[in-house]
């Protein structure tokens, strides 16, 4: 990466010379938010071998569409799905998530474990930082038997939906995140910066601009200003890329933020905007609409592997019925301006 442009993925390129491209069938995307299409036409196909001759068109398919969808290649397993991954350039750990979900390889991560009847609302990966992973890898390994979707909301589009006044007030402050570890609920600090050393979650919160303050029984409380909207390193598009709708306690159900506030009990991650004053309920509900407005679905099939622009789509989950299994991975860095 240089100057905050991700270098370009599938670094260890092939020198072949056939693209492969009278072995699958490229179906464009129809809509904003929906993947292109490559379905392999016959049994046996690595997909690595295919994305990594055609590394420049797949960047290109990102940067107009956002997502690449590879359908009916040789994928089922964790094993396989790492051998796909193993072609770019940066694959980076989870470190300072927010969600639980298991390391299945090195750097290849479960989804998030969720319950089954919980929706996962739509998000860019990280967008509650300032350092971001710039691709999404995700594999599907065994589909839900009902829904289970990981639906797209392209944000470019998501940012047109939000009102000028909305969005100034955005820009201009930032959203302040404030987490809590080690109250018993929510992730302990140990897993979300993936160590049990203090130094090194010290160091980390130092070189990425997270104050971190340590409180008695092991706790500790972090906070941190972050972007609102950023701008796509080599499209230059404006987005709509922060976590503000997800933080904020009006993500909680009802009932529960009654709960919380009539007890007392503090929240274990909170948004405000970045000079500390409230963000409304009822801006938060423009932006969940905006995202709703604009998110679209496919269904899984076993052994896909979708690729997306983690700044220009945002992704999320259905909720399901059965057994799924989804894994992810992440490459490539970008850091706000």
């Amino acid at each position: 990466m240089t100057d905050g442009i991700p270098t370009p993925a599938f670094g260890r390129r092939r020198a072949v010379g056939t693209t492969f491209n009278d072995l699958v069938d490229i179906t464009p995307s129809a809509h904003p938010a929906d993947p292109v299409v490559v379905t392999a036409r016959r049994a046996g196909i690595k997909p690595a071998a295919w994305l990594q001759a055609n590394a420049e068109t797949v960047e290109a398919h990102l940067h107009r569409t956002g997502a690449v969808l590879c359908r009916g290649f040789a994928v089922g397993s964790a094993e396989d799905f790492a051998e796909v991954v193993a072609g770019d350039d940066e694959l980076l750990n989870y470190v300072y998530g927010s969600t639980p979900r298991s390391r299945e390889l090195d750097k290849v991560y479960t989804s998030t474990e969720y319950p089954a009847e919980q929706t996962i609302a739509q998000h860019n990966e990280l967008s509650y930082t300032i350092s971001w992973p710039a691709k999404l890898w995700f594999c599907c390994l065994v589909p839900a038997a009902e829904g289970g979707q990981t639906p797209l909301a392209d944000s470019r589009r998501v940012l047109e939906r939000i009102s000028p006044e909305v969005r100034e007030r955005f820009e201009r402050h930032g959203v302040k995140y404030t987490r809590e570890f080690g109250s018993g609920v929510g992730l302990t600090w140990q897993q979300t910066f993936e160590t049990t050393d203090r130094a090194t979650v010290e160091r980390f919160c130092a070189e990425n601009g997270i104050q971190a303050e340590w409180g008695p029984h092991d706790t500790l409380r972090t906070t941190q200003v972050c972007q609102a909207v950023a701008e796509h390193p080599v499209t230059s598009e404006q987005v709509w890329f922060n976590q503000a709708h997800l933080f904020h306690p009006s993500a909680l159900p009802q009932d529960i933020r009654a709960s919380l506030a009539e007890s007392g009990a503090g929240l274990t991650r909170d948004a405000c905007y970045g000079d500390g004053a409230p963000i409304g309920d009822a801006e938060l509900e423009e932006v969940r609409r905006a995202y709703e407005a604009e998110t679209r679905s496919f269904d899984w099939a076993g052994g896909d592997v979708l690729v997306i622009d983690n700044i220009i789509l945002a992704h999320g989950r259905r909720p399901y019925s059965g057994s799924r299994r989804v894994l992810v991975a992440m490459s490539g860095t970008t850091r706000a301006n």
